[in-house]
């Protein structure tokens, strides 16, 4: 039994006591050998981040037969880990919990039984809520999934989720071929980024939908440096001469696009609200627009044209879920993380540009997670 499990049942008779005061009590009458002690952001109710996770000791649970013990190296804030603290997300650990869904750790000790990886093995977590703001967690070999240990740090980190996310979406949806395009908005995001990035290994022109803001010249080129195809703002979206971009190839305020794409087989939605009704505005007929997100939170309208006249598809897609329809086919995943690992190794593949934050300042890491416009990824190391 897991020790957040234990120290769970160990509250109803405790109370209401901090949860380090629990552990310890916990500590006190334990019979079972530990395997050490961690530090870990931990939180004990849902609510904003910044007053919720607090960092601390957490003792661990001895090693089993079929578990390993991780040294965390590196693991992100993703928006996700966000929602799961607020209580706002699809799916909520158990409290109290440490956060965190995505990261690498390397394994340190294997129990007697554990076949599928051994010391010194890179590892991700195969599902979310692990908990990888940690320095050290017990874990079962059966959660864990290996990666090669010859791709940068940071790429490790933040694989399991945006990257295949991003592939994910460009494969499952439409067949694209070369020349073909692909419409997006929230380009600036983990997945955004990875999407120009997958698109463009594979031939596909990206249109690159960004919310307008103080750096976006710096923002445009930075993103065109990794494959973009045109990089927009959402008001330029909405107007009229949009569509010469795709009848003509050219936008009347952009004289540098003068090629001719077809119109979108395929739109990406992170944003939801008026944005996601305009991408699906530009989709070519019988094309797919695909929702992974709702930063604005806001329904999306779907024009009653686009239904009938364009029989365009209005789908869904949660990698969570994708890798738990694939839980016992490791091929499946196996065969993704090997198509990513190579992208990365040929240069085609990198992380979105990250600030790495010691986990005792995690405080700091969080408060930049939630600001807008801040266009790094928030990377704890241990």
């Amino acid at each position: 039994m897991g020790v957040l499990r234990v120290v769970q049942i160990v509250s109803r008779v405790l109370g209401a006591r901090p949860v380090w005061s629990r552990l310890s009590s916990y500590r006190s009458f334990s019979a079972e050998p530990l395997a050490g002690e961690s530090t870990a952001l931990v939180y004990t109710t849902h609510g904003e981040p910044s007053r919720v996770v607090k960092l601390g000791p957490l003792q661990l649970p001895s090693l089993g037969d079929k578990s390993v013990l991780v040294k965390m190296l590196a693991a992100p804030i993703n928006p996700s880990d966000i929602n799961m603290i607020q209580g706002t997300y699809a799916v909520l650990p158990d409290l109290p919990a440490v956060g965190g869904n995505e990261g690498v750790g390397q394994v340190i000790e294997v129990g007697s039984k554990v076949k599928t990886v051994k010391v010194g093995d890179w590892v991700i977590p195969r599902d979310a809520g692990l908990g990888t703001w940690q320095t050290l967690a017990v874990l079962s070999a059966d959660d864990l999934v290996t990666l090669p240990s010859d791709i940068p740090l940071l790429s490790a980190a933040t694989l399991g989720v945006n990257p295949c996310t991003a592939l994910r979406m460009l494969s499952d949806f439409e067949e694209l071929k070369p020349g073909d395009t692909v419409i997006q908005n929230a380009a600036n995001s983990g997945v955004g980024q990875a999407v120009i990035q997958i698109a463009a290994a594979k031939g596909v022109h990206t249109i690159n939908v960004v919310r307008d803001r103080p750096d976006l010249s710096q923002l445009t080129d930075r993103l065109k440096a990794m494959g973009a195809t045109h990089v927009i703002k959402e008001e330029t979206l909405r107007r009229p001469e949009m569509k010469e971009l795709f009848k003509a190839g050219s936008l009347k305020e952009a004289p540098e696009y003068f090629n001719f794409y077809p119109r979108p087989k395929l739109a990406l939605n992170g944003v939801g609200g008026k944005s996601a009704t305009e991408l699906l505005r530009h989709l070519q007929s019988r094309g797919t627009m695909v929702t992974y997100g709702g930063m604005a939170k806001q329904p999306i309208t779907v024009p009653v044209s686009a239904l009938i006249f364009k029989d365009v598809k209005v789908r869904g897609f949660w990698v969570t879920q994708w890798k738990r329809n694939h839980r016992h086919n490791d091929e499946a995943l196996c065969s993704m993380l090997d198509e990513l690992c190579t992208l990365i190794r040929a240069g085609k593949l990198s992380p979105p540009a990250c600030t790495e934050v010691s986990i005792k300042d995690f405080h700091k890491a969080l408060d930049n997670a939630m600001k807008p416009y801040i266009s790094t990824k928030q990377v704890l190391v241990m």
